[in-house]
């Protein structure tokens, strides 16, 4: 038994307040990622000096610095504290949505929102990673099904709630309401933890960590605005060239590092040796490929071929969003660890194949009650099974004291493959001379070909049920037990 494991007096007072702070901080986090779209332009309005096409850096400003960020939060959450650190990251959160609402020009308004991104990067990682380290072995399953259903809840509420605190109290309210949030997270982490005190490991190394951070904000920038400013144009190549080789060198500086030949180790490259934390990532980039597609791309089509408003947009995908939430419940708590890999595999498969007929059968006739209803009820049920496993599987793979570090590395895998995803998205939908229906229902079909490979990580994980011996939590030196292998 693990340290952490038997230290039972170190555990929180409050476990299920720990999990509804933990899954409040996940709610916020991803609402936040999406529920400024509804809001373009009211805040366009506010500030007609800019151009609309600048409104998409409300979107960016905070997608790249959460992305960026989440793989060095997780690391720093296991070696300062994860409460620290999450009361540290729901602040800053908390007072970027304060500067938002109050922004008085739209450049104090990108500003807050990159904050905010950075504050969305620490929560994430340092909550599940004290659910994680004070939930029984047995039960986190269980709480993973419940945090994952937080996130899921979001992106159901996120239109709706956009669009009506945009029309009754304007665009500031939708930061406005992260306030009390903040303020019950942090009243609700005093009460619920123990402060986790510092495991004495060394900080990692800072080339290797602002290669890797620098690397991965470039690769998210330049994916993101590849459209905008040119795929070809010397920003975006200057940004995915480049953020890919100061990404990969940070991968050289970590394994060096791993094996003595540098300072302490800015990612824990390691974790890979295992197949089942590996596969896990691997399944969660192709599933955040889809997922992200998915996402956006359904709206749109609502919206353009069907002419759905924003608050009927919002009322379509609710239902999908909701079996998500119910199905990330039931996986979490009714599946066995060693039959999680099924799951993933199950739940890939049927949302690939409900992307497939609505590449198939969707058409500018609308047909909610025929098809996109049902679409979204099944797609909800395979996403909210597929990315349970997944992250179950990944938490099941690390020792304790890296819970944070191994599982913001798997969230970091969904980042990057959601902005490779959209990106891919971006670039069928603007293709000319091409009919702009033929290429929305593309997407769709690709969106389903690529949960395909998720469901091939889902039957490797399947046949590797027996889980690998996890890698040895890291000494406070620059040596390391190596991981093991299946």
């Amino acid at each position: 038994m693990s340290k952490p494991e038997a230290a039972g007096a170190a555990r929180p007072v409050n476990p299920g307040l720990i999990l509804l702070v933990a899954s409040g901080a996940t709610f916020v986090a991803f609402l936040d990622t999406t529920v400024v779209n509804v809001a373009f332009d009211e805040v366009h309005q506010s500030f007609a000096g800019e151009p609309i096409s600048n409104m998409t850096w409300l979107v960016t400003a905070y997608g790249v610095l959460f992305a960026a960020l989440l793989t060095m939060a997780g690391r720093l959450a296991d070696v300062t504290g994860r409460k620290r650190l999450f009361q540290l990251s729901v602040g800053l959160f908390t007072a970027a949505s304060a500067l938002a609402m109050a922004a008085p020009g739209y450049g104090v308004l990108v500003v807050a929102r990159a904050l905010q991104g950075m504050g969305a990067a620490g929560m994430i990682p340092a909550a599940l990673g004290l659910i994680l380290f004070n939930t029984p072995a047995e039960r986190r399953a269980a709480a993973i099904g419940s945090w994952g259903a937080a996130g899921s809840l979001a992106a159901a509420v996120a239109p709706v709630l956009g669009a009506g605190l945009v029309e009754a109290l304007g665009w500031r309210a939708i930061f406005a309401i992260n306030l009390p949030f903040g303020l019950l997270m942090l009243f609700g982490t005093s009460r619920a933890v123990h402060t986790d005190e510092p495991t004495g490991r060394p900080l990692p190394d800072p080339v290797g960590t602002a290669a890797f951070t620098v690397g991965i904000a470039a690769v998210v920038l330049g994916l993101s605005q590849g459209e905008s400013w040119g795929w070809t144009s010397a920003g975006v190549l200057a940004a995915l060239i480049g953020g890919a080789l100061l990404t990969l060198l940070a991968v050289v500086l970590s394994a060096r590092a791993e094996e003595g030949k540098g300072r302490t180790a800015a990612l824990e490259v390691d974790l890979y040796r295992n197949r089942r934390f590996a596969l896990s990532g691997a399944g969660s980039a192709f599933l955040g490929a889809a997922l992200y597609t998915w996402l956006l791309s359904g709206p749109i089509f609502l919206a353009t071929y069907w002419h759905y408003s924003i608050m009927e947009i919002g009322l379509a995908v609710t239902p999908g969003a909701l079996t998500s939430a119910v199905s990330a419940i039931v996986v979490g708590r009714r599946i066995k660890p060693q039959a999680q890999g099924m799951a993933v595999l199950i739940g890939s498969l049927l949302f690939a194949a409900v992307c497939g007929v609505m590449a198939l059968t969707l058409d500018e006739q609308p047909a909610f009650l025929a098809v996109w209803l049902w679409v979204s009820i099944f797609g909800g049920l395979g996403v909210g099974a597929a990315l349970t496993g997944l992250t179950a599987i990944s938490a099941s793979a690390v020792p304790p004291l890296r819970f944070s570090a191994g599982t913001a590395l798997t969230l970091t895998a969904r980042q990057l493959g959601g902005s490779v995803g959209i990106a891919v998205m971006a670039i069928l939908l603007s293709a000319t001379g091409k009919d702009p229906l033929h290429q929305m229902l593309l997407v769709f079909g690709l969106s389903g070909a690529t949960a395909l490979v998720a469901a091939l990580c889902g039957l490797l994980l399947h046949t590797a049920a027996k889980p690998a011996p996890a890698p040895a939590a890291a000494a406070p030196t620059a040596a390391r037990t190596p991981a093991g292998k299946d």
